[in-house]
C-alpha cells in the first residue's frame, strides 16, 4: 500500500517537469552543465551553491533561485515556466542577468528581458498575456 502511494507520488512530480530556454545562460564556472540539467529536470537534489534564473510565470518575472529552493515540495508540483541561465554562485547569476540585459537592448532596443526571450524562443517561452515584467 505504501509503495503504491510513493509511486503515485513519485509519477505526479516528474510529470511536471522544468522546461529550459533554447539559448541557455550558462555561467563561465558551471562544470558539466548537462549534468545539472538532467537533475534539475528529475528534481533532484543540486549543490547548495548552484543558482538557476527561472521565469516564474505568476510574476511574469525573471527570479534568480538557489538550487536548495527549487527542491522543495511546492516547484516539485509547480516548477518555473521556464529555466533560462545556470550559475554556480550569487555573483555569476547577476553577470548572467547583465548580460541577458546587453543582448536584449542589442536585439530589441530596450532592456526589457521577458519580451527579448519571449521573442527569441517563441515556442518554448510563453509569457502570461498582457503582462511582460520589466526586470
Amino acid at each position: 500500500m505504501l509503495q503504491s502511494f510513493l509511486f503515485s507520488l513519485r509519477t505526479v512530480c516528474y510529470n511536471k517537469r522544468m522546461k529550459f530556454y533554447k539559448n541557455l545562460y550558462i555561467g563561465d564556472t558551471v562544470k558539466k552543465p548537462e549534468r545539472l540539467i538532467k537533475k534539475l529536470k528529475r528534481h533532484q537534489c543540486k549543490p547548495p551553491g548552484f543558482f538557476v534564473i527561472a521565469y516564474m510565470e505568476d510574476t511574469a518575472r525573471l527570479e534568480i533561485c538557489s538550487s536548495v529552493l527549487l527542491a522543495q515540495w511546492y516547484y516539485k508540483e509547480n516548477p518555473p515556466a521556464c529555466i533560462v541561465g545556470l550559475a554556480n554562485g550569487k555573483e555569476e547569476a547577476l553577470a548572467l542577468v547583465e548580460k541577458m540585459a546587453g543582448d536584449a537592448l542589442a536585439f530589441t532596443g530596450e532592456v526589457s528581458l521577458v519580451k527579448y526571450l519571449a521573442q527569441t524562443d517563441p515556442e518554448g517561452f510563453s509569457v502570461v498575456t498582457g503582462e511582460t515584467g520589466t526586470d
